[in-house]
């Protein structure tokens, strides 16, 4: 019996001598991870800068540096912390953070998309770049002036018109068909990205209704429900409001929620031409 209590011994000391390798091995991965995390990743930003309270300076870029270890993995992530953190006088729009809003649009790389859905590019070395979306009049750093775009927007009457009451007089039904025609419609959140990324919208803003409006008025053209129809089509029956559309296609291209208005914009000269 002592020679078997011997041998449990033995047997013991030598199975927990076995583990302490794998102990040691063990405490100094988790070291060489915790050391690997702490090491800093900076990243610089180049954003636009313009006060309209001192007129007389010109608009400048200003560089930020911030470490990626440390802020979230979008463009939005990174203004809000140097905002908070290192220049609370840097002004940008922002408010859903979920690409609903459409506040945050800007140029980023030179690109216009949402900053909130726009992730940083951690592995590239250069700096991020952004500006507020072009050809806009700016009201402050990165904040767009869009009143001009807006009353573009008011203007195609953007609400189901019709004379016809509802049949249970409750609702106007439509079927499923009809329905599915709206995809891609009413998606937009007139975030600006698109007719700022026009060519033919700098050129014309001030008669062109751009990419954005004249989605929204297909919107409402294709919609069944609709009876205004051919009063909507006579406000576009002129040389400005929609044939100033080239097919240039910027505004599918960049579009953040994947939208085409250039597809849009040949349906409603298809129906302008041919009649629907």
């Amino acid at each position: 019996m002592a020679a078997l209590r011997s041998s449990s011994r033995i047997l013991g000391s030598s199975a927990r001598a076995a583990f302490r390798p794998s102990a040691v091995l063990s405490r100094s991965m988790a070291t060489v991870s915790e050391t690997t995390e702490q090491q800093p990743k900076i990243k610089s930003f180049q954003i636009y800068r313009w006060n309209p309270d001192t007129p007389t300076e010109k608009p400048r870029l200003q560089t930020y540096s911030i470490d990626l270890n440390k802020t979230g993995p979008m463009i939005l992530d990174a203004l809000i912390k140097i905002k908070n953190e290192q220049d609370p006088s840097l002004t940008f729009r922002r408010s859903c953070r979920e690409g609903i809003c459409g506040s945050c649009a800007m140029n980023i790389n030179g690109q216009n998309t949402l900053a909130c859905l726009c992730r940083i590019p951690a592995e590239s070395s250069s700096d991020v770049k952004i500006y507020p979306l072009p050809h806009t009049y700016v009201v402050k750093d990165l904040v767009p002036d869009l009143t001009h775009f807006y009353k573009q927007y008011k203007s195609i009457e953007p609400y189901l018109q019709r004379d016809t009451p509802a049949e249970d007089g409750k609702e106007y039904r439509q079927s499923k068909a009809d329905r599915k025609k709206l995809d891609g419609l009413y998606e937009c959140i007139l975030c600006a990205c698109c007719s700022t990324s026009c060519p033919s919208y700098w050129w014309n803003a001030e008669e062109y209704l751009g990419p954005a409006i004249l989605l929204q008025s297909y919107r409402w053209l294709v919609d069944s429900r609709d009876e205004r129809k051919e009063a909507r089509k006579a406000k576009l029956e002129n040389s400005m409001s929609l044939y100033r559309c080239h097919t240039i296609l910027n505004c599918t291209r960049t579009c953040p929620k994947g939208l085409n208005p250039g597809k849009a914009i040949a349906e409603i000269k298809k129906q302008m031409a041919f009649g629907a």
